[in-house]
Formats: structure tokens, sequence, C-alpha cells
């Protein structure tokens, strides 16, 4: 029986059996204009899963010529989006058929909006790239094809549009396939499928096409329908990152959290990270009662035979299957923000259910989306993509991203503004381990020279005062500092003394680190040890002279310090 005719006749049949469909999750991507709005609100409307309300009210919309139906008005909802025939933000569709559930997102085509691409398709399985057949592959179609597969969706689905501009030739598809094949083959796809379509007609969308006789593979529903999807999911690496702990009277204490990855059994053998305690599986809860058995991506409470301490943020593994445990790795990471990652600043990194500090110790490279080449990098700027090297101040358990999507991924936050400025997928590769000694990174401080000078209004420097009297620099300095003073800067002055070379230069650098305007009096001998130790570039040269007045000189060192 149909999902029509059971609705009209036992409705909580029809939700069971809806509730039992496999859940598939695909994000449409392409360049702009080609066409991937107009695929969903099509296949939406083939399906019949618009309401009569929006049907209309998209009627009403159309001002396209000579057409009834503007379909990619049933997902651009903005008013921008629907002003200039674009997809601004991510839009999210929920949909079913009679053999899965979907839930489709509709990301933007423009490169200022990777960032909100790369949102719409990390939990992806099927990845469904646009070609608009006129203008064949174009620069953007490899970049997001790039982004897909970095963000290992397994199944990619090359849907050539337009083909109605195009008479239908089969030579028109046949050379974009081929050209488009030679590119992803060297991508970590698992299946790549190409199918020519004409969205705008509904040809190859959810019915076959009568245009297209010499095309006989599958159309972009019956795809999305068959597509295997279950053997993508990780069923080998139990996971279980402690959410909750549950304690409603003394005699129960559970463990709540989604399975991540892979199997739990009752009776199975477990250890905690990061305590290393064993104990065994004594039931595994649900909301309908106890289990045998849960799998991922499913939220249990598991109970344990043994009183162990686990809490938020812990790890529950078989002890024959552990991830690995570090502070530092390497990572691929899409960077969200407007303003750009601060190299020296301390951020927070959000993994499973554990929130840490972290710093970055090397940008490795930026990959140039328009070329797909590494180039090297100190930063990484809004919607840049680059291998970082990031050190945790506490362990993480982890695998590689291309392993487990669920224990690979991350995202940064800022520590002062709480935004989510970053988003990660741990490299399968081995960085050497810092000591794990519990404590912060030895000399690493949470507080950036940026947001030092951003506080400040300036940037620390040494100024070094010489050419004239003790006495006299002594006056100028004190006096410039008070000028300083009263122009919003903040200054201090040193004194050198006889064999204080090293002090002298150890403390310049130390008041200049912190933002300091630091004005070194009397550094003669030490002037070059100060030089090496803080840096010529943050080292200004202060000749004072032994004439003039007191006013025009601590002018005249202003202009120095500009």
């Amino acid at each position: 029986m149909g999902d029509v005719e059971l609705i009209e006749s036992d409705i909580l049949e029809y939700l069971k059996r809806h509730e039992a469909k496999e859940l598939l999750r695909f994000v449409i991507v392409g360049s702009v204009d080609d066409g991937k709005s107009t695929l969903i609100g099509r296949l939406l409307h083939d399906i019949s899963a618009v309401y009569e309300d929006q049907l209309s009210a998209v009627k009403k919309a159309t001002t396209m010529e000579g057409e009834t139906i503007d379909y990619s008005l049933f997902t651009d909802g903005l008013a921008a989006e629907r002003e200039q025939g674009i997809t601004i933000d991510v839009a999210y569709r929920y949909f079913a058929t009679e053999r899965r559930k979907f839930i489709v997102a509709d990301t933007p085509g423009h490169v200022q909006y990777t960032r909100n691409m790369v949102t719409g398709a990390s939990t992806a399985d099927v990845g469904v790239i646009l070609i608009d057949a006129r203008l064949g592959v174009l620069e953007q179609s490899r970049r997001h094809a790039y982004i897909a597969s970095l963000l290992g969706i397994p199944h990619l689905l090359v849907a050539v549009n337009k083909m109605d501009l195009r008479g239908y030739a089969q030579e028109t598809f046949e050379s974009i396939r081929a050209e488009f094949r030679r590119f992803v083959d060297g991508l970590s796809f698992r299946d790549v499928t190409f199918v020519p379509v004409s969205a705008l007609r509904g040809e190859n969308v959810v019915s076959g096409s009568t245009h297209m006789p010499w095309y006989d593979g599958p159309t972009v529903l019956g795809f999305l329908e068959r597509v295997p999807i279950s053997a993508d999911r990780n069923f080998g690496d139990f996971r279980y990152p402690v959410q909750y702990v549950l304690r409603p009277n003394l005699d129960y204490r559970g463990f709540c959290a989604q399975v991540a990855s892979g199997v739990v059994k009752k009776g199975d053998e477990v250890m905690v990270l990061p305590s290393g305690k064993r104990s065994r599986v004594r039931a595994i809860d649900t909301a309908d009662g106890e289990r045998a058995e849960a799998f991922t991506p499913e939220s249990v409470t598991l109970r344990l035979e043994d009183e162990i301490d686990c809490s938020r943020g812990d790890m529950i593994v078989h002890p024959d299957n552990r991830p690995r445990v570090g502070r530092s790795f390497e990572a691929h990471v899409v960077w969200l923000h407007e303003r750009a990652l601060d190299p020296h600043k301390s951020y927070w990194l959000k993994h499973t259910t554990r929130m840490v500090r972290m710093q970055v110790d090397a940008v490795r490279c930026r990959v140039d989306l328009a070329t797909l080449a590494e180039q090297p990098a100190e930063t990484l700027a809004l919607n840049d993509i680059g291998r970082v090297a990031i050190t945790c101040h506490q362990p993480l358990y982890f695998d590689p991203y291309a392993k487990n999507r669920a224990t690979g991924s991350f995202v940064i936050v800022d520590s002062l503004s709480n935004n989510t400025v970053g988003a990660g997928m741990i490299l399968d590769s081995e960085v050497a381990q810092p000591a794990d000694d519990g404590m912060d990174p030895a000399g690493r401080t949470q507080v950036s020279p940026r947001e030092r000078a951003e506080k400040l209004g300036h940037a620390g420097v040494t100024l070094l005062l010489h050419g004239a009297s003790a006495e006299r620099l002594r006056v100028v300095a004190f006096a410039l500092e008070r000028r300083l003073f009263d122009l919003g800067r903040v200054a201090h002055v040193l004194f050198a003394g006889e064999g204080t070379a090293s002090a002298l230069a150890w403390a310049a650098r130390a008041c200049t680190d912190a933002g300091l305007v630091t004005i070194c009096v009397g550094a003669g001998d030490a002037a070059a040890e100060v030089r090496d130790r803080v840096g010529e570039a943050r080292v200004r040269d202060g000749e004072v002279g032994a004439d003039g007045a007191v006013e025009r000189v601590v002018e005249r060192l202003l202009s120095v310090l500009a």
C-alpha cells in the first residue's frame, strides 16, 4: 500500500512506516545561476511535496518571461534572493518519498559565500553538483567538488543542467562528463554519477526524458532513492562522547550521549578516556526501554557495572579499539569569520562534547581555490581553506576525519565574542606530541599582540634615548611619558645601570610585548642587545641633543613614534 492510501486508511501505521524510513542528507552546489534552486523546486513540485498555498504564492511571485512557475522561489525565501534571482544563504527543505526521507541543503554559488556552502555540506551523504550545459566546467565547479571531497562526502551526482538550451545534444553531455571526470578522479569520492537534466522542463529530475533517449541512467530522484548510504557510516570504531550524567536517584547512574560511531552491546568491555578505567556495559537504556545493542547515530544511555568517574567531555570506547589521544595535530581549516585567523591568539576548540583552549602553532599553507594549489600563508581570511598545525591545552580523543567524520571534525570559537570562526577536519598525519603535564603550553599567552594593540590603541615599541647628559635624558623621558599618557598611549620609562645590559634588554622586551611604549634612558653599550632582544622592527632611535626646549624635543620624538 502506498503512502497516500495508508494516510487515508491508517495514519498511525503511516507514521510508524515514515519513522522507519532511511534518512538521506544531500547538498546541491554549483556556480551562480546554474539552476540549483530550480532543480530543488522542480523536484518538490513533481513529487507533490508543495502545499497549495505555497504553489499559489510562487505563481503570484513569478516574473520570468514565458513561465507560470519560477521553481527557484520554493527555496529562495530571502527578499534579496528573490530580487537578484540567486541564493545567498543555505536553504533547507524536508521531504519524503515511499523509499526514503530527505533533507536537502540548497547552498549559494558565489565565492564570497563559501562558508555557507561548507555549512550546508558538512553533514551530507550525497553531493549534487550542477553544471550549466552552455558554459561547461567552470572554476567554481572544480572548487565545489574539491570542498565536497574535503568534507568527506562519499557520493557525488553531477547534473549537467539546461540541456534544453543545447538541443539535448549527447555530444555536449559527453564532453562535459569527460572533462569533469578527469578532475574528480583525483578526489576522494567513492562514486561519481553523471545525469543530463533540464530542471526547468523537468527532464530526468523525477521522470525520464523523451528528448534524451540516448541516456539510460537514473533520474536525479532515482539516484537519491537508491544510492547505498548505510555502508558509509562507521560501524567499526565505537566512540561514545559523554554528554550528560543521569542520576535521578542513588540506584541509577547512566551516561547519556549519541553513539558517534560504531556499535555497543550489552556485556561489552569498555574503557573510559582519559582515566583508562575499564568496566562492562550493564544496560543500554532508551525511552522505549532496555536494548541489547545500540549503533550510530542513536542516542542512548549506558549503565556500567562499576562505579567509574566519568563526566561530560570524557569518551567511552572499546579497549582494543581506541582513538588517538593527544594535544597536537594538523587539520584542514575553513575560516568562517570576517576577522582573519590570528596565529598568536588563544581560541576555544569544540570537539565532540569537549571544549578546550587551543593555539595555532603554524599555518602550513592556504589553498588557492582558483587553482587548488597550496600556497604559503601566515593567516587565513574569510572563506579561506588551509592546513594548520594546532596544539590544545588538554588532550583530545580523535580519529582522522577521513576515517571518522564524527571524531575527526571540530569547530573553532572566538574566546572573547563566542562566535564560531572556523571549522576543521583532522588530517591523518603524525605530529610530535608535547609532554602531557596537564598544563598550558609553556610561554603561551592567551592575549595576542594584535588584541593588545586594539585594546591600547597602539602597538608596543621601544624608544632608545641618547645624545645628551643623563639628567637631560631623564627630564625628556618623563616629559615624553606624560605627553604620551595625555594622548591616550601607555608608556613606561626604563633606566640603564652598570652591568645590566641583559636585564635592560629583557625588561624592554617584556614591556614592548605587553604593548607599551618603552622609553629606554642611557642604554649606551646595551643598545645593541636591546635591538637584538626586542627586534629591530620594534625599536626607534630617539636622539635628544644637548640644546633646545624640552617641549620641542618631545614633539619631535612623538613624530619618531608615529
